[in-house]
């Protein structure tokens, strides 16, 4: 029997340079590009064998698409809608749920739960689960903030972010501050190690033996720290490690600028006097409510997650001690912190003026 005769396949040239951007196109699908293929070759005159042995797939496939797109054009080409279950969710129903999340708070409760919502929807959990995560919804999930309502800012912020990524030539910057009350704690019984497949484990409950407060002047340019610990937290302990900063500062350094809050101790009469006494050191108040511009804060973060969370102190000497070998190893291998953030850079939380090392 002689082959049956081919009906000429022609494209529109409307049709060709869609079929010629959707190969072109990195995010079309491949069985489109393949589809695409198979009618721009058969459009060239190419029986279904030539067509079929050049773009290596199988002869049947190249009929079905080369008839599909003569009777429905390139619809044809196009994957047909799936079976499946209907849809059983209205938009009606999907926008109430939103809406009462928002907009309303439960009977009992300050904030919605899956369950709570099921039950006034008339949805079950996992629709409102759904639901949820579609619209990025989490009302079990909170932030805290502050504002700073310091008058003078937008000054302070430049001034403070100025001295570190631009500070003045030959003059040291050292950001300074407290932490206090660090607790010497103890657990009531002894540690169990980490073993394989488990974790470290501690008993809840702690023995105190009293508390310590550091205080430490970070160097902006090396990552150096100047520590020393004290018991009480008083202007004459922030007067004595003052001392201890001097001291350590070498006679021709012409120029230090100390970056501190709005703490009292730094800001009462004997403080004062000994910053006159000294004129060499220029004081640099952060905002009010926002301490988070003193790069001294990030040393204190991680010196409490690897020093200080963990640690089982029988004494207040022995968590002095530990605070001293931190330091120690600190500063024979420093790393800075590094500012990332402008002044002028728009911001609306601190993590924006965020720091990296």
């Amino acid at each position: 029997m002689p082959s049956p005769v081919l009906a000429p396949l022609v494209i529109v040239d409307e049709d060709r340079e869609v079929l010629e951007r959707w190969l072109r196109r990195s995010k079309t699908s491949q069985a489109l590009a393949t589809r695409a293929r198979i009618v721009l070759a058969a459009s060239e005159g190419k029986s279904n064998s030539a067509v079929s042995r050049e773009l290596a797939v199988n002869i049947s496939t190249v009929r079905k698409w080369r008839g599909r797109y003569l009777d429905l054009g390139l619809d044809g080409l196009l994957d047909e809608p799936r079976p499946g279950v209907p849809r059983t969710i209205t938009d009606d129903q999907v926008e109430a749920v939103i809406v009462r999340t928002l907009e309303t708070m439960p009977a009992v409760g300050t904030h919605w739960s899956t369950r709570a919502m099921a039950e006034v929807s008339g949805l079950s959990q996992s629709s409102v689960s759904r639901i949820w995560r579609a619209f990025g919804l989490q009302p079990h999930r909170t932030e805290t903030f502050k504002l700073s309502t310091d008058p003078l800012f937008v000054e302070k912020l430049r001034d403070i972010v100025g001295l570190y990524m631009n500070p003045p030539e030959h003059a040291l910057v050292l950001c300074v501050d407290e932490k206090t009350q660090a607790q010497a704690l103890d657990r009531t019984q002894p540690l169990l190690p980490m073993r394989p497949g488990q974790t470290e484990r501690r008993t809840h409950d702690y023995k105190r033996h009293g508390t310590t407060s550091l205080f430490a002047a970070l160097d902006v340019a090396t990552g150096k720290v100047i520590g020393q610990c004290h018991r009480q937290h008083r202007s004459r302990e922030f007067r004595a490690f003052l001392n201890r900063v001097d001291a350590a500062i070498p006679a021709d350094q012409e120029e230090v600028h100390l970056v501190l809050d709005n703490s009292s101790t730094h800001k009462t009469p004997l403080i004062r006097s000994w910053l006159a006494a000294h004129p060499r050191y220029h004081v640099h108040f952060t905002p009010t409510s926002a301490s988070w511009l003193n790069l001294v804060e990030r040393f204190f973060a991680e010196i409490t997650q690897k020093q200080i969370r963990r640690g089982v102190f029988r004494s207040t000497r022995e968590l002095e001690d530990a605070i001293t070998s931190y330091l120690r190893h600190q500063n024979q291998n420093p790393k800075p912190f590094t500012w990332t953030k402008s002044a002028d850079a728009p911001c609306q939380h601190r993590t924006l003026l965020g720091t990296n090392f």
